[in-house]
């Protein structure tokens, strides 16, 4: 399996077990969404729900592929998916933490690019 399939595999099996757990939870009644395009190589896990007549719409991960390495867009989750990523056997130099700007992720243990 080449990389870019095996990172589009290990992504949406990290989302929809997240999906999944939330789910449990007697005290999350909202609608989520697992959008996943293949295609452009993004992956998303979102609420888009209405709670009386306020619309709730968030995304808890936005994730990407590009240049072959694994972009975290967004990520509202308490561990993070990067964490997620490493235990699935991805190498923190093909993770980019791209919730942060360019110069503050020279500091992380992460690609910067």
């Amino acid at each position: 399996m080449d990389k870019i399939k095996k990172y589009q595999k290990i992504i949406e099996k990290i989302l929809t077990e997240y999906d999944e757990l939330v789910h449990k939870s007697p005290d999350y009644k909202n609608e989520t969404c697992l959008v996943f395009d293949e295609n452009h190589h993004h992956y998303l896990w979102l609420t888009v729900d209405w709670r009386e007549d306020k619309r709730l719409k968030s995304i808890h991960v936005h994730i990407r592929i590009k240049n072959s390495k694994i972009y975290i867009e967004e990520d509202w989750t308490q561990e993070g998916i990067a964490h997620e990523l490493l235990r699935e056997g991805v190498p923190n130099s093909e993770i980019v933490l791209a919730f942060y700007d360019p110069e503050t992720r020279k500091y992380t243990d992460f690609a910067t690019a």
